[in-house]
């Protein structure tokens, strides 16, 4: 058996109000300016306008949702990345290595037979 709809129905389950119009929305249009700063404006009852201009604090790093998953604050953050140079600094210097594959190649002795 088939469920009938009406158009009253219909309104009632959709929360979307039809004075919305989301046809020319951009998905992710604020994103980028984010990083830069951005303002508020509030309009009080009196008539009056004020603007205020916030900014992420300099160091601030924006996680993608992802990774957020893993890390859900500063101190899982700092405590990945210190791991991961404690881990950068026990690797071979890539100047020395270059220095030892040097050495290596002059030490070879050939001999004939």
């Amino acid at each position: 058996m088939k469920k009938v709809t009406t158009k009253a129905s219909k309104i009632q389950d959709d929360d979307m109000r039809p004075e919305y119009d989301f046809s020319g929305a951009v998905r992710g249009k604020f994103y980028k300016p984010l990083h830069k700063g951005y303002s508020v404006k509030i309009h009080k009852e009196d008539g009056s306008t004020v603007v205020e201009h916030y900014k992420l604090i300099d160091g601030a790093i924006m996680l993608q949702p992802d990774v957020r998953r893993y890390f859900p604050d500063s101190d899982a953050v700092n405590k990945a990345l210190r791991s991961l140079i404690d881990l950068m600094s026990q690797l071979p210097d890539k100047s020395s290595a270059k220095k030892t594959r040097r050495a290596n190649t002059k030490r070879r002795v050939v001999t004939h037979q």
